[in-house]
């Protein structure tokens, strides 16, 4: 593994080395990773198939929903094919540009994607507490703005991570210890002050992922309210069985996001090849299971998947 000479503190590549201390597994682990993104790529653009030509399904939640798949696709190709080409190939040498791109897309789709979350928990707030309102307050229009919001939202506070990382210098090493490029590996091998850095990413965070959260409970917490003053216990089951699909996509985004974030900054005795680990299974979980969530408990799709598969083998 090569280092470049420490009088560059300016590089024009970096090398990623994967999981340190299972190096070699890695073409073990590869088998599972690639299996992931190919139904990841397979269930999001189903899905996105299936909710853009079935006009019943163009409610807020499925638009929503959409937003998440887009962001979902873009973050694992992102990340999945360079990954595979290190674990296959050897292949750990990435351009500057290519891993501050990495940087950039991998954060802001994940800002993006919380607060597609927080629309989607405003929507089922809407539709159970004010019912009759529903249509009125999320017209298309709204949906539209609310969406291209959160994405401007994304883009603008984490532009300046690229930028300011391709002009750090890196005088320890070119080395990354990662699969791939994220901003606090980066800022780890850095060899100037970057304790700025550290904080304004830790207020874009709290600012994004950490008030969307927030607000995703207290929109849950007046959903309970209202639903347990509902009289009759079909009727709160049924309330309730419209969101469950969106909580589980929740916990399953927000447990591995918040101990990804978390063992980055304040995890110093966690093994790096368990954060490491845990970093792609935060890129590839959510993308693989959000579809299948949704598939499994949301009727509609469910029945319009089950319809357009059994129509694709009546043409066989």
């Amino acid at each position: 593994m090569l280092a470049y000479n420490k009088t560059d503190v300016h590089p024009s590549t970096f090398i990623l080395i994967g999981i340190p201390g299972l190096e070699a597994a890695h073409i073990w682990i590869s088998i599972p990773f690639f299996m992931a993104y190919v139904l990841a790529l397979l269930g999001n653009f189903s899905l996105l198939f299936i909710i853009k030509t079935d006009s019943s399904l163009h409610e807020p939640m499925y638009l929503f929903l959409c937003m998440v798949a887009v962001a979902d696709l873009i973050l694992c190709t992102t990340v999945v094919p360079k990954l595979l080409s290190l674990f296959w190939f050897q292949d750990g040498k990435i351009l500057i540009e290519a891993c501050l791109t990495q940087v950039f897309l991998i954060h802001s789709c994940s800002t993006m994607e919380s607060g597609f979350f927080m629309a989607m928990a405003f929507d089922r707030y809407v539709a159970i507490c004010k019912p009759l309102r529903h249509s009125a307050i999320l017209t298309n229009s709204v949906i539209m703005t609310m969406g291209l919001a959160i994405v401007i939202r994304g883009s603008v506070l984490l532009m300046p991570h690229p930028f300011v990382l391709r002009w750090l210098p890196y005088c320890k090493t070119n080395i990354i210890s990662h699969t791939y490029c994220e901003f606090m590996a980066l800022i780890k091998i850095a060899c100037a002050e970057t304790r700025i850095l550290r904080a304004y990413s830790l207020i874009v965070a709290f600012l994004t992922g950490a008030v969307d959260f927030i607000l995703i409970i207290c929109s849950y917490v007046l959903i309970l309210h209202t639903v347990f003053q509902m009289p009759s216990k079909d009727a709160r089951l049924k309330t309730l069985g419209t969101c469950g699909s969106h909580v589980c996509v929740i916990l399953v985004s927000y447990t591995a996001a918040f101990f990804s974030f978390l063992t980055h900054r304040f995890g110093h005795h966690v093994a790096p090849h368990l954060h490491i680990f845990v970093a792609n299974i935060y890129i590839l979980v959510p993308p693989l299971v959000n579809p299948i969530i949704y598939g499994v408990k949301t009727k509609k799709i469910r029945e319009r998947f089950l319809k357009f598969f059994s129509f694709s083998k009546t043409l066989n």
